[in-house]
């Protein structure tokens, strides 16, 4: 008889670590299938606000040098979160309808992981490289195409293009940033000071990383006396 009860108590002790096994399992099943809902393949919104996943994030965004913005930046204008539409000729092969969406119309999601990988980026981007320099420039895809990151920097271009490999999307690091023009809001969207959208800051050991689409960040430099962009401007008066 006290063999049979021994037998049972271990059996009892077997089930119970199984169980708890799977309550653990279960938990960490759901916990990514909210992040991946949360960063899937492109789904645009027009509704505002922080994504669920970017508040997963929150106690960790925007530390030194990061630029904190507002909402103000995001607040709807004539065509969503900007005055227009995103630039017709952008760079790499980027289609334009993808990049308008996720530009303006869009606050919580990204284009599929490996987009950047399907365009012309890495065939291209040697005649990008600045001959003095070793670096490229990327310009805001909205219609003021503003630079908002270098690279690299503090690092070199194969470290640059193994992270973004690793992580499915341009990544960039602090000092690649031109924060004259990049904001990172509450929760960790990253935004262009113009409403443009451009990714979001998921800090890893290494610091702040700012993971962007491909799409938002194709633009092509424009100048403050261009007869284009003071035709636009006069037009919002």
């Amino acid at each position: 008889m006290a063999k049979a009860s021994s037998s049972s108590s271990s059996t009892a002790k077997v089930e119970t670590r199984k169980n708890g096994g799977l309550a653990a399992f279960c938990s960490a099943l759901a916990f990514l299938v909210i992040i991946g809902v949360n960063i899937g393949p492109t789904s645009p919104t027009e509704s505002g606000g922080s994504s669920p996943f970017s508040k997963l994030f929150a106690d960790a965004q925007c530390t030194e040098p990061c630029v904190p913005g507002s909402e103000d930046i995001m607040k709807p204008k004539a065509h969503g979160t900007s005055e227009y539409p995103v630039q017709r000729n952008l760079e790499w092969g980027c289609d334009w309808d993808t990049a308008d969406r996720i530009c303006n119309f869009n606050r919580h999601y990204a284009e599929y992981s490996g987009y950047w990988e399907s365009t012309s980026f890495l065939s291209d981007v040697e005649q990008n490289i600045e001959e003095e320099t070793g670096t490229v420039t990327f310009y805001d895809s909205g219609w003021k195409g503003r630079p908002l990151f270098t690279v690299p920097r503090d690092r070199s271009w194969a470290d640059f293009i193994e992270e973004s490999k690793k992580h499915g999307w341009p990544s960039f690091r602090d000092s690649e940033v031109d924060w004259n023009y990049a904001r990172v809001l509450p929760g960790g969207e990253m935004v262009s000071i113009d409403g443009t959208h451009l990714g979001h800051n998921l800090p890893d050991r290494q610091g702040n990383r700012y993971c962007i689409n491909l799409v938002s960040i194709a633009g092509r430099p424009t100048y403050g006396d261009s007869g284009d962009r003071l035709l636009r401007e006069k037009e919002l008066r």
